[in-house]
């Protein structure tokens, strides 16, 4: 009993430890290509060296960090094929989202896409007009990651809802608007999606969110792509200074 109780605290310290590099490299609080030493982690988290490890395992696993040997482990570095292709994952996945909301959502979930696409557009306004604090952009991020899931929830296919968030496409949409500091978007960018998805049309549907994922990803890769620059020679100086 003692040793399962002992898994269990280790698997929940590992867990944390997950949540909290994740939420640090999502709020751009650990930028691209910066180093994340085992052991300082777990001395700014208070726990021992091996919940960390885990942790750092599973985030290479999903594709937020990278590791070398004798080199170290750093937030992952994207290059322009990784953008590229994350975003026409993304767009295959959400356009087919789009077509069967359009097909099979109930009126209450049209009503309650709508008001979210509404108060999204909302938040982003505000992010548009100044300086806003991290962590607010955090909570907005994260309403943004609900009102796509919800999309994708109400299919009633969970397979594709799942293949979502296996593959991290909204998890990498995030970051990358984080890295490039976008806030500012188009008036009623995402209240035009929910109404164009709660009229029914699955062809229109699948045509609009196509258009909405598309939008930016240029951009995105022209000012994520030059970060990669300095390769893994930026982490070893910095290990070497420590």
């Amino acid at each position: 009993m003692a040793t399962l109780r002992a898994v269990n605290a280790a698997a929940t310290l590992a867990e944390r430890a997950y949540e909290q590099i994740r939420d640090r490299i999502l709020r751009g609080d650990y930028p691209l290509g910066a180093a994340l030493p085992r052991r300082k982690l777990a001395e700014d988290f208070g726990m021992s060296f091996l919940p960390v490890s885990e942790a750092l395992q599973r985030l290479e696993r999903d594709g937020l960090v990278e590791s070398k040997p004798r080199v170290g482990t750093r937030v992952r570095v994207p290059s322009k094929q990784d953008i590229l292709e994350r975003y026409l994952l993304r767009e295959a996945l959400e356009s087919q989202t789009a077509r069967l909301f359009a097909e099979h959502a109930t009126d209450a979930q049209r009503a309650e896409l709508e008001t979210m696409g509404k108060r999204l557009d909302q938040l982003y306004a505000c992010c548009a007009e100044g300086a806003m604090e991290m962590d607010f952009l955090f909570s907005v991020r994260t309403y943004h990651t609900r009102f796509h899931l919800f999309i994708a929830e109400s299919t009633g296919c969970n397979l594709l809802k799942e293949a979502i968030e296996r593959e991290q496409v909204l998890v990498f949409n995030w970051l990358f608007d984080t890295v490039v500091n976008r806030t500012a978007l188009p008036s009623g960018f995402h209240a035009h999606l929910a109404a164009v998805l709660c009229a029914g049309d699955p062809l229109k549907a699948d045509l609009t969110m196509r258009e909405h994922v598309k939008f930016g990803a240029n951009n995105v890769t022209d000012l994520v792509e030059p970060r990669a620059s300095n390769g893994w020679r930026l982490l070893k100086s910095r290990k070497r200074k420590s």
